[in-house]
């Protein structure tokens, strides 16, 4: 098999040529011919409009067939693809627009109506991602090959269009393909370069470790701007010939147990978010009735109903998968406790934008609970520590998949990268025995305790979510090393219970002094305080916690 990246896609549309490839959930389909027509038709609006090969080209809309299209484009016609994530403020894109030194912008409608086209001085052009159609032109290049450009299809290809005429130009190993903005939960973010090698790590892997075949369905529902969703919902089921299935809207639990009823999809990749809603709302309520309590206590009764529960749980996802991937962010435990006692197909991989993104990752037959899986076969990754299956220290990481640095910031890069070329990921773990590893919080988010003890917030706050009226939560460290827990109860269920905002004060209360009795004494919560507002978030739903580090308890 080719080491070309750009070699996997061009295999993929010859080989699956009249198959379908991308679907906009309850809307048109396009197949692998029709997106190879397209990536033609953007290819000559590149050329004619003098794009030459390491251009940038920024991309900024939901998920959607055409965002595919414009993304696959950019690649193959050997230009480095910028995406931006639709959920960032104005000024963000612009920022990005700026940095990357993007010469083209494809946005949707929506977004376009909140830029300000002035604030991006060096675009060329900015362009429609539903139809190609041209929003600005500060080129005649541009706008003459917009308006020609069915005309100069027509004249290049006269009979017709066929598998015969893809000859991508191939791609080198170390050659930038991706610039990749993080949105981190602590600094501004930072443009990622991403290498071919990279993508293709990634995606070879995938191809080796998950049983996924020609024709096989899949719900994107994470964003594409991410790597996450672009390498695994997206890029992956695209070179084995399968089909995606775009939401193009906020993918609400409603919305996406509706889609994966009618898709059936043959695997689920997921954020934790999405998979704690469905099981708290949907099926956790169900089992904790007295009955249930007592009928899960009766051996012979209990397997049945974890069978039972198990197929509900599995119909929620169209009955169809072979295991559910959960990455991006911690998984709740107690959500993770319930899915380990019903004996559910589900595994959990740790990446970064930085790897993009896979770092480890383990089939569900043979995963370890509260792991994150094993390294891949093509990344050495280490503990920093004396005992590294004992003693907590932080991720490295190098290989084939590690980024080239950040775009314009080699300060950045030196920090993140050592001169041996291990990526320092920010991550603290152990490494156990057999290799699976265990994240125990990020190095930045550790907290000192009174004697030097190490707290690690998330861990408390793993605790305090699964208490009652509990919706999210964040420990923080007063200047007098003392700890609070700020709080954004569920509401919703508490009105339903017959309380009122005014009780909250009164329940936290109560949830402090019940937490502080399972916590040692240098990590005990000294004050609870209410927060009435859903905590800001990153795309990868992490809290951004740098926002709240002022507020006094």
């Amino acid at each position: 098999m080719t080491h070309s990246f750009i070699g996997l896609i061009e295999d993929s549309i010859k080989k699956n040529w009249d198959l379908d490839a991308l679907t906009d959930y309850n809307g048109a389909t396009l197949q692998y011919k029709d997106v190879a027509r397209k990536i033609e038709k953007v290819h000559i609006l590149f050329e004619e409009s003098g794009i030459r090969k390491g251009d940038k080209i920024a991309i900024c809309g939901r998920n959607s067939s055409h965002w595919g299209v414009a993304f696959l484009a950019t690649l193959t016609y050997g230009a480095v693809a910028v995406p931006i994530l639709h959920e960032f403020k104005a000024d963000n894109v612009h920022h990005i627009v700026n940095h990357s030194d993007a010469r083209l912008l494809f946005v949707s409608d929506s977004i376009w109506e909140n830029l300000n086209e002035a604030a991006m001085p060096q675009l060329e052009g900015i362009i429609n991602i539903a139809e190609f159609s041209l929003y600005i032109s500060r080129s005649r290049k541009l706008t003459d090959a917009r308006e020609h450009l069915n005309e100069y299809f027509g004249k290049k290809y006269p009979k017709n269009f066929r598998t015969g005429h893809i000859n991508y130009e191939k791609d080198s190993p170390n050659e930038l393909a991706v610039l990749n903005y993080t949105s981190g939960t602590t600094s501004f973010s930072k443009g990622v370069m991403l290498p071919y090698r990279s993508l293709y790590a990634n995606i070879d892997f995938a191809m080796h470790a998950i049983d996924m075949r020609r024709g096989d369905r899949l719900v994107s529902m994470l964003p594409m701007a991410h790597m996450y969703g672009l390498a695994f919902e997206f890029l992956f089921l695209f070179i084995i010939g399968g089909h995606v299935y775009f939401l193009t809207r906020t993918p609400s639990p409603k919305i996406i147990l509706q889609a994966f009823a009618e898709v059936k999809p043959r695997l689920v990749i997921a954020v934790p978010l999405i998979i704690e809603k469905i099981v708290k709302k949907n099926i956790l309520p169900k089992l904790q009735t007295p009955t249930m309590r007592i009928l899960l206590k009766v051996p012979i009764v209990n397997e049945k109903i974890k069978a039972m529960v198990r197929e509900k749980m599995c119909g929620a996802f169209g009955g169809h998968f072979i295991e559910i991937v959960v990455g991006g962010a911690a998984f709740n435990q107690e959500v993770e406790q319930f899915m380990q006692m019903i004996d559910f197909p589900y595994t959990v991989g740790y990446g970064m934008t930085e790897c993009g993104p896979l770092i480890t990752y383990t089939d569900y037959k043979y995963f370890v609970p509260a792991s994150c899986g094993q390294p891949l076969p093509n990344l050495e990754v280490k503990i920093l520590s004396p005992d590294p299956s004992k003693v907590v220290g932080e991720v490295v990481v190098r290989g084939d998949s590690v980024m080239l640095g950040y775009y314009k910031n080699e300060e950045g890069t030196a920090d993140a990268i050592d001169e041996e070329g291990w990526l320092h990921t920010g991550d603290l773990g152990i490494i156990d025995e057999d290799g699976n590893l265990f994240i125990k919080g990020r190095s930045k988010n550790m907290l000192l305790g009174p004697s030097g003890q190490n707290i690690y917030p998330e861990e408390i706050e793993d605790r305090l979510n699964n208490m009652p009226y509990v919706s999210e939560s964040i420990v923080l460290q007063q200047n007098d090393n003392r700890l609070i827990g700020l709080v954004y109860p569920d509401l919703e269920e508490a009105f339903a219970n017959g309380l009122e905002t005014k009780d909250m004060e009164r329940v936290m209360e109560e949830n402090r002094v019940e937490l502080n009795k399972v916590l040692p004494a240098y990590s005990q919560i000294a004050k609870m305080k209410i927060y009435l507002e859903e905590f800001e978030k990153t795309p990868k739903k992490s809290i951004k916690r740098y926002l709240y580090q002022d507020v006094k308890g």
